[in-house]
């Protein structure tokens, strides 16, 4: 498959100012391939960067091309892959290890201290043209799952490790603050797990952050009959949701995935969750600022924006 001539790509200059520039197309090294990416879900992250530069240490300080949940088809293999062939279409799982250190070699490469992860300083993410990329962290999707549902794997992704860390199993019940894809992910993830009931709390008073609140609002919910839960997962990030699961029971959360594409791959393959109600709004290549605004505005009735880009 013949690459096209440009390597469109969607950079944040600096706070505030997001442009598209021309970039170098990649040649794939030892182990790598050619992604044309296709689809693209917003993060949260990739709007912070955008409003504020950094992520805690995670600070651009030289301009980066954004976008981390992404497929597309393959249109270059290195010679010696064999996994994968030009035509194929992936969803990439955007943090590759270093393979050597002693967490990789434990099996949790998510803890990897080296991980190269896309659309996080000093990493380029996703939002372009053609992107190269470790061929064993690129999952074929089967052809019956469109491009658009491969995007939102990665934070399907997410959910999956959440659920798995909970320890989650047949019978249990289950509470998620937060209404967004994290959380709506996070409590299919739980209820594809076995979870009886999952309780799904949207937060709109997150200004708030006295623990007398946060006790007094857990009282409100246990006091309708709401009865105790053995898991409860914070996908808000905010301090009053972690005070409230105190009282509810208990809260589990992690920052980064492992090993859980194959799942996902499966789970969507065999239509055990449904991605394709997520994704609400769906905005051009070329219109991809507009499709930022809509998210960091939070308008209403927005769950996913996925940004599609056409066959290079």
């Amino acid at each position: 498959m013949s690459l096209g001539q440009e390597n469109t790509s969607f950079v944040l200059q600096k706070i505030n100012e997001i442009s598209f520039e021309s970039r170098p197309i990649p040649t794939p090294g030892p182990g790598e391939v050619i992604v044309n990416i296709r689809a693209t879900g917003i993060c949260g992250s990739d709007v912070h960067y955008w409003t504020h530069g950094r992520i805690g240490h995670f600070v651009c300080e030289k301009p980066m091309v954004l976008g981390h949940e992404s497929s597309g088809v393959v249109v270059s293999v290195a010679d010696d892959v064999t996994s994968l062939k030009v035509g194929d279409r992936v969803a990439l799982e955007p943090g590759v290890p270093c393979r050597v250190c002693d967490m990789c070699k434990l099996g949790v490469y998510n803890l990897c201290p080296d991980m190269a992860f896309a659309a996080t300083p000093p990493y380029d993410g996703t939002l372009c043209n053609y992107y190269k990329h470790a061929a064993d962290f690129c999952y074929k999707l089967p052809d019956h799952v469109s491009l658009e549902e491969g995007a939102l794997i990665e934070p399907l992704s997410v959910g999956i490790h959440a659920s798995r860390r909970g320890g989650v199993k047949l019978g249990d019940r289950v509470f998620v603050f937060g209404a967004g894809p994290v959380g709506l992910l996070t409590a299919a993830a739980a209820k594809a797990a076995g979870a009886s009931h999952v309780t799904i709390a949207g937060a709109r008073r997150l200004d708030q952050d006295s623990n007398d609140f946060a006790k007094e609002e857990a009282e409100k919910i246990t006091s309708s009959g709401f009865q105790p839960v053995r898991v409860v997962f914070d996908c808000t990030g905010a301090e009053v949701c972690v005070q409230m699961a105190v009282y509810l029971w208990t809260v589990v959360s992690h920052m980064r995935l492992s090993q859980t594409y194959p799942t996902a791959v499966e789970m969507l393959s065999s239509g055990k969750i449904d991605l394709k109600r997520l994704i609400t709004h769906r905005y051009p290549f070329k219109d991809a600022l507009e499709a930022f605004k809509h998210v960091k505005e939070g308008r209403e009735g927005t769950v996913k924006v996925v940004i599609m880009n056409e066959a290079q």
